[in-house]
């Protein structure tokens, strides 16, 4: 089944950033049957170690904290409500209809070819579709 983590009850600072550590008892963590696809080296492991970041460690807000206020806020809601009406079905069309769900080539300068050949259709189709092609 799963393991029991426990928390050490203290926090620690990560690349600065506040954590909390938590660690599976050894008892739970050695005879488990997984603990090959687990852990990245189970050899040298002990145990499973994990993390649990929260904010930074200089009372600094982060990017992704700013967003959340921003998105929960009364107009950050409309805003992102908007946004279904009119980005996300962009998206739907890529991958449903033109089945772009993973790029074919390989590497930075081909996907980003290939993002924007894919981009080039979808404001063509949109222009014929609102009669500028006559």
């Amino acid at each position: 089944m799963g393991k029991q983590l426990y928390g050490d009850g203290s926090g620690c600072v990560i690349g600065g950033h506040a954590a909390i550590r938590f660690k599976v008892a050894q008892r739970d963590c050695v005879p488990c049957a997984h603990r090959d696809r687990c852990l990245l080296t189970p050899q040298k492991a002990k145990v499973r170690q994990v993390a649990l970041f929260h904010r930074k460690a200089d009372g600094s807000v982060s990017y992704t904290d700013k967003m959340k206020a921003r998105i929960d806020s009364p107009e950050g809601r409309i805003q992102y409500g908007r946004r279904f009406a009119t980005v996300e079905p962009v998206f739907g069309n890529l991958r449903h209809n033109k089945q772009l769900n993973r790029f074919t080539l390989r590497g930075q300068k081909k996907v980003d070819a290939q993002w924007k050949l894919y981009c080039l259709v979808q404001n063509i189709e949109k222009l014929a579709h609102h009669g500028y092609a006559q």
